[in-house]
């Protein structure tokens, strides 16, 4: 008999790539990781798991189990859905991991009507970038998470998640005062091939967006600078260090004194925004008041 928790085990280790990794987000230690997936072994009786220097893979038959894990894990969130909600599932916490102006913009707002609609609820939030809080999610970590859309995110048939889209933004071109583009009503990211650039780092979504933009302008930005914090981003626009694209909901209640907010000529570069829940989970009794919650904070209906 496969037990389910080694099957979550053997899920984190496909999500992570290292054992360490996994033990890490799992809250467990390296050796009992490995333990577990030794008796996940002998309990299938096939090799699952490759390990060398650079990491860890699945093999063939860990593939296989793991994509029935996917489907087993999910339908035990089910089961808890039901259990919950058979036992009233009135009151209880939510985790909900989101990056900082998604917690401004939808999270707030969400957790405000919440108060009114369900106060038997509590929500808990952890601020987390948009690539992070969907591995937290699947590591039990939180319940909920806030997402970007971005190269290599789980895509709306990921077997592991369902996904509440949100909302989408454009990015906004922010120069300093004294650019020769300044003036201009809409800037043409073409013209900014030869700038220096101030980016976000690699991993960060708004760093695969501003990227991709590029590309399509025909172009790879030189990034001078590198911040994940948008306040900083501005700054040192404004000292003349670069140019940057901003969300536009990032630019909001921020200091933009000497710099220039332009929007992008053209299909502006957007930032996607969605709810991520483990598949199975969208139905429980406390969770599903909070999707529904951040659908009406984001204008859905």
């Amino acid at each position: 008999m496969i037990e389910a928790r080694r099957l979550h085990i053997l899920r984190a280790v496909a999500d992570h790539r290292t054992v360490t990794a996994a033990a890490a987000a799992l809250y467990l230690t390296p050796s009992a990781v490995s333990q577990q997936l030794a008796a996940l072994e002998q309990e299938t009786g096939h090799r699952l798991v490759d390990r060398n220097a650079r990491g860890a893979r699945l093999t063939p038959a860990g593939e296989i189990l793991l994509s029935h894990a996917n489907a087993v894990l999910a339908q035990l969130e089910r089961a808890e859905a039901e259990l919950a909600a058979y036992g009233s599932g009135e009151a209880g916490t939510v985790t909900v991991a989101a990056f900082a102006t998604g917690i401004g913009l939808v999270v707030a707002p969400a957790i405000g009507s919440l108060a009114a609609t369900s106060p038997g609820i509590r929500v808990r939030v952890q601020d987390a970038e948009g690539d992070e809080s969907l591995l937290m999610v699947l590591d039990r970590q939180v319940d909920v998470a806030v997402a970007v859309e971005y190269r290599g995110a789980p895509g709306e048939d990921d077997a592991r998640l369902t996904r509440v889209p949100l909302y989408a933004e454009p990015f906004d071109a922010v120069l300093p005062p004294l650019h020769p583009l300044a003036g201009h009503d809409l800037i043409a990211l073409a013209d900014l091939a030869k700038a220096s650039w101030i980016g976000q780092s690699a991993g960060n979504p708004c760093h695969d967006v501003t990227v991709l933009a590029c590309e399509y302008a025909g172009f790879a930005p030189a990034f001078a600078h590198v911040s994940d914090d948008f306040r900083a981003v501005v700054a040192l626009a404004a000292a003349g260090a670069g140019v940057a694209l901003v969300p536009r909901s990032a630019l909001r209640g921020t200091d933009l004194t000497g710099v220039v907010v332009r929007p992008v000529d053209g299909v502006a570069p957007t930032r996607r925004v969605f709810a991520a829940v483990r598949r199975g989970a969208e139905d429980h009794p406390l969770i599903h008041p909070v999707l529904m919650a951040l659908r009406e904070a984001a204008g859905r209906p």
